[in-house]
């Protein structure tokens, strides 16, 4: 497993999109399956956002000062996709509303990776050196050990307080 940053934020990138893909072709009445999904979806992006949020923004922010925009801009694409987790854990796949909830957050994170993989990550690579880069990786797998799983968390309700307050 490589320790580059941007190479394990590509990897849970890649997971999550195959979640989004399990999701839009599970099929209008598998609602057992969907609420399966999301739950798998919503503990992919607590653990990501996190590792993202309190290992990877922080540094870059620092040493790329270029992408400051881009940091924060993705600081609040995370709040937006917290508020639709936290309102999607509270609802049943059986909920009128729960499908497209879940497309409109699916929208947003695609959007964010996109953002992401192709605006900043690039940026970054070339900014930071290959050493500095698995540093920061060997930090992000330090931190997705302990992450919180759950946005009910206390660590993860803590990211979403940060946004509004900070």
């Amino acid at each position: 497993m490589s320790t580059d940053a941007i190479v394990i934020l590509k990897d849970d990138h890649k997971e999550i999109k195959k979640l989004f893909k399990d999701f839009r072709s599970a099929g209008p009445n598998a609602t057992k399956t969907k609420g399966d999904i999301v739950a798998k979806i919503i503990e992919a992006l607590t653990v990501h956002t996190y590792i993202e949020n309190e290992g990877m923004y922080p540094a870059v922010r620092e040493a790329v000062p270029e992408v400051e925009d881009d940091i924060l801009e993705s600081y609040e694409e995370h709040h937006v996709a917290d508020l639709l987790v936290m309102e999607l854990m509270t609802m049943k796949p059986d909920h009128e509303r729960f499908d497209a909830k879940t497309t409109v957050l699916i929208e947003n994170v695609e959007h964010h990776i996109e953002e992401e993989e192709s605006e900043w990550f690039p940026e970054v690579r070339k900014a930071l050196g290959r050493k500095e880069l698995q540093e920061l990786g060997e930090q992000l797998l330090e931190l997705k050990a302990k992450a919180p799983r759950s946005p009910a968390q206390p660590s993860a309700l803590k990211k979403t307080v940060d946004a509004i307050i900070k």
